[in-house]
C-alpha cells in the first residue's frame, strides 16, 4: 500500500511543566515533547490536536503545512 502524504503540525515545548498534573506531563511525553525548545513535527490528526489542545498553555503551535512533494 502506498502512503499518502498528511499534513504535519510544528509543536515546540516553550513553558517548563514543572508543577504541572502529573496527565499534562504525561500529555507531554507522549508528544515527544521532554525538554524545553525541544520541538516536533507531528501529523495533523484529530488524536494529535487532542492531545496538543490539553497542553496549549505550555507549548507553541505553528499552523499545519501542506505535504511535501517531489518534484
Amino acid at each position: 500500500m502506498a502512503k499518502t502524504k498528511q499534513k504535519t503540525l510544528r509543536v515546540k515545548l516553550v513553558k517548563s511543566p514543572i508543577g504541572t498534573p502529573k496527565p499534562q506531563r504525561e500529555t507531554l511525553r507522549g508528544l515527544g515533547l521532554t525538554r524545553m525548545q525541544r520541538e516536533r513535527e507531528l501529523p495533523d490528526t484529530p488524536e494529535v490536536r487532542g492531545m496538543v489542545f490539553k497542553v496549549i498553555h505550555l507549548v507553541q503551535v505553528d499552523p499545519p503545512t501542506p505535504p511535501k512533494t517531489k518534484v
